[in-house]
């Protein structure tokens, strides 16, 4: 990925490290070579080279770029369950995947790490990002998922006789559990996503309560994806799922809804970072009925929401570790809205803003593994940056606006928001 050169100056903001700290009222970041040299008080910074450029924040925010950490590259307006896995073909998929990476970058998103694809297109899709073929957030890939045979993921009936092998590697028992993941050790991937639990989604025969792995699949799963240095995580949303799923030695948990004491003490025992993706049940609740959601289902996505927003909440008051992100892509909760789930932590859930964007950025970056790279505004990080014309941490949904996004950097490059959009890279302080 093309790195800036030479010196840049961003000032005239409010400075939001990531790390949570307050804010810093008169804050300047210096870049140099793509990187961060300083981040702090304009009063205590270095002296401003001449051949600097100067990017004016507008008095509005400059704070970390954006990881969204459930991000689904491959999900465009998803409706119905066929449309997951069997509405396109790959080619037309993975021209899909390239546009929503490009609209996760302009909304302010630097990084994600993939919560699953169809077939193997995230993991080409990042080479593509790498490579600057094409726009979009640093990526973690994950490639296709692996549940349980007759589990949540394991909907195209027999009869069909077309598998889900395009999007899930469906195990019976331990054994295939070890060969799905191998499978993907070829494929090149960094994450393993698997289903231990089901969703409100699927009331019949897997709802949010009930388990679609066995321990000793997901225990052999684990195994397996350390042994080739893989990360493991899994949508876990019964009680029992995510205790299997922090005993068989799982790196993330996705969701973690129904939490209860045993949860958390093995949760933090471990400090493993959960993210709760909760808007998507909002979301659900509110549109779900335009689009033929019944009401059981609504009441069960009710229900998750209650549950996931206290789990939510007693993780970080007991000094667990979240990240940001959902299941963005379905027709009721579309690309493009990844912001919501900030606001509605701060509206809904009552996190602060500045622990909202720490989950956001920070956290985000730990869960890729790359927490010493970017995720916060640090000397030696890469300046991944969002400026913003407004005052964030006073109205969070600004970041939803990207009308209002003067700069989305990668190491020191504008990329997207009203600079990149001019064809200009610097705004100059009069």
């Amino acid at each position: 990925m093309k790195v800036g050169k030479g010196v840049m100056i961003i000032r005239n903001g409010k400075l939001v490290d990531g790390i949570g700290r307050p804010a810093i009222e008169d804050g300047v970041v210096h870049v140099r070579d793509g990187r961060i040299a300083y981040a702090g008080s304009a009063a205590a910074a270095p002296a401003v080279p001449p051949e600097a450029t100067i990017v004016d924040a507008r008095g509005g925010t400059i704070m970390p770029g954006l990881v969204e950490a459930h991000f689904h590259p491959t999900y465009f307006n998803v409706s119905e369950l066929q449309d997951l896995d069997i509405k396109y073909p790959v080619e037309y998929v993975t021209l899909l995947a390239s546009v929503n990476a490009r609209l996760a970058l302009e909304c302010g998103y630097t990084a994600a790490r993939s919560g699953g694809s169809l077939f193997n297109v995230d993991f080409w899709l990042k080479k593509a990002i790498e490579n600057d073929l094409v726009l979009g957030p640093r990526l973690a890939a994950s490639g296709r998922e692996i549940c349980g045979v007759a589990g949540l993921m394991d909907w195209n009936p027999d009869f069909r006789k077309i598998g889900m092998e395009g999007l899930v590697l469906l195990v019976n028992g331990a054994d295939e559990a070890r060969a799905a993941v191998r499978k993907l050790v070829k494929d090149g991937v960094e994450w393993v996503k698997t289903y231990p639990t089901g969703d409100a989604a699927a009331p019949d025969v897997n709802d949010h309560h009930t388990l679609c792995m066995t321990f000793e699949e997901m225990h052999a799963v684990v195994t397996t994806a350390h042994n080739h240095s893989m990360k493991v995580t899994g949508h876990c949303r019964a009680t029992e799922g995510i205790k299997n799923a922090l005993r068989a030695g799982y790196d993330t948990i996705e969701h973690g809804t129904f939490m209860d004491d045993e949860s958390m003490e093995l949760l933090l025992a471990r400090d493993v970072p959960v993210v709760p993706a909760l808007y998507f049940e909002l979301a659900s609740m509110e549109r779900g009925p335009d689009f033929g959601m019944s009401q059981r289902v609504i009441d069960g996505h009710k229900e998750t929401l209650e549950g996931g927003a206290e789990s939510a909440r007693r993780i970080l008051r007991e000094g667990g570790t979240l990240g940001m992100g959902g299941d963005y892509g379905f027709a009721w909760n579309p690309h493009g809205d990844y912001a919501k789930e900030l606001a509605f932590f701060v509206n809904y859930v009552g996190f602060s803003p500045l622990e909202t964007i720490r989950c956001a950025t920070k956290s985000g970056a730990r869960i890729m593994g790359r927490d010493h790279e970017f995720g916060t505004l640090e000397a030696g990080k890469l300046a991944d940056i969002l400026v913003v014309d407004g005052d964030v941490v006073n109205d969070i949904g600004l970041l939803q606006r990207r009308e209002r996004f003067v700069a989305v950097m990668q190491a020191g490059v504008i990329k997207a928001g009203q600079l990149a959009t001019t064809g200009t890279t610097s705004s100059v302080v009069s």
